[in-house]
């Protein structure tokens, strides 16, 4: 079994940390979680259940985007710096979120006087996230995303609107489309469903360790199981 693992290991070894980024209903966490268990690393998620100002927010947005928006954000730096006291690249890190999206989100659901307190409040944080050795983004349009958070029929989900699926792709195609930080690669999930089918996934995985730098675009064709 260690010798397993140390092959995983030396099968990413210039990948140490991983971020897999999307809308809701991407796939993100389902790739995030297939990733860590094949390269035998460590998961970093995203822990959308324990916000509890969440479903107050799908049911009223204006009243509730404040405070759901500041407790990601504390979670994702605390997270973070959790990382960083730790033996961050001893094992790979595999995570669903950049702490980065924490602005993008910000952006779209504050009005003006409490997007600026937001600002003020991530500047005192002070957080300082390393940048991934690779961001694998995860796309598909807005009818995908809602027909996919239908399927797994999750009721804190059941309110979120296909106009604010389109409003949130559309804001992570403009900020990726802007991103330098990490080597990018873009996949059009649209076709294909690596979470329940594993010929997807392991042609997904095959491409992710191809890429070493710069940005990429991959449109994978589906397999049939």
């Amino acid at each position: 079994m260690i010798a397993d693992n140390d092959k995983k290991i030396r099968e990413i070894s210039n990948k140490r940390y991983i971020v897999v980024e999307g809308p809701i209903g991407v796939g993100k966490t389902s790739l995030a979680k297939q990733l860590a268990s094949s390269f035998g690393s460590e998961l970093m998620l995203e822990d959308a259940v324990s916000n509890p100002f969440l479903e107050r927010y799908y049911n009223n947005s204006v009243q509730a985007a404040f405070p759901t928006q500041l407790f990601f954000l504390f979670q994702r730096a605390q997270q973070l710096q959790d990382m960083r006291q730790s033996d961050m690249f001893n094992p790979v890190i595999v995570a669903d979120f950049l702490l980065e999206k924490d602005r993008l989100f910000a952006e779209l659901t504050l009005d003006n006087d409490e997007l600026e307190l937001y600002q003020q409040i991530f500047d005192k944080l002070d957080v300082h996230a390393p940048a991934p050795d690779l961001v694998v983004y995860l796309q598909a349009p807005a009818s995908v995303l809602r027909q996919r958070i239908h399927n797994r029929g999750l009721a804190i989900e059941s309110r979120i609107s296909a106009e604010y699926l389109t409003e949130v792709a559309n804001a992570y195609a403009r900020f990726f489309h802007d991103y330098q930080a990490s080597p990018l690669l873009i996949v059009n999930a649209e076709e294909i469903d690596p979470a329940h089918n594993s010929l997807d996934y392991e042609i997904l995985k095959t491409r992710i360790l191809e890429v070493d730098s710069g940005r990429h675009y991959f449109n994978p064709i589906p397999i049939s199981a």
